[in-house]
């Protein structure tokens, strides 16, 4: 009966070691992967020759082909003459006069909150982002109406073969010398 038991604890210990030796596997496994997976995602930094042949090889894309054609459109032309009208006071982050010319952006548009402005007889979709929850971060502009003069500043302005207009990003709004948006800085970046 003694040995009897004794064998049933053995039989125990054995079981029990065996059991820790296939879930320190799977925890090592899994670790593995994970080192794997994060090794794959750091962005490799391309060369310029590597950029040009990546461009070459998208161009060739039924997106690409859609895009180069949209670029040499009537429409691609006139958002590139927009956009070339604001690029210099962009690069400076000299303040622009516009004036609002509509509360809501073309019907379809999936840029957050913004509004529509003409700057120098040319119209911008001047978007600010998506509007966070609970935030009251884009109050002040929704007190903006049609004809208001603002003065604008920002750092970047692109374009969408699905938007008629260059789309400036807005960092900073002013209207009656009075501040009425400020991108908040980002935090942990440049």
């Amino acid at each position: 009966m003694l040995l009897f038991k004794a064998l049933k604890s053995i039989k125990i210990i054995y079981v029990l070691i065996l059991f820790l030796v296939v879930v320190s596997g799977l925890v090592f496994a899994n670790h593995e992967i994970k080192n794997e997976i994060s090794k794959k995602s750091v962005v490799k930094n391309l060369s310029n020759t590597e950029k040009k042949a990546t461009l070459k090889k998208w161009e060739t894309t039924p997106d690409g082909i859609m895009f180069k054609k949209w670029e040499a459109s009537p429409a691609g032309n006139r958002v590139y003459a927009s956009e070339a009208i604001i690029r210099k006071p962009i690069n400076n982050n000299a303040n622009m006069m516009g004036v609002v010319t509509s509360l809501s952006l073309p019907p379809g548009s999936r840029l957050g909150f913004g509004i529509m402005v003409n700057i120098n007889h040319h119209d911008y979709i001047l978007s600010f982002g998506l509007e966070k929850s609970g935030s009251n971060e884009f109050q002040q502009l929704k007190s903006l109406k049609v004809n208001d003069t603002i003065i604008i500043k920002s750092h970047s302005v692109s374009h969408s073969p699905k938007y008629l207009y260059p789309i400036i990003s807005g960092d900073y709004v002013e209207r009656d010398s009075k501040i009425i948006y400020k991108r908040a800085a980002r935090k942990g970046g440049c």
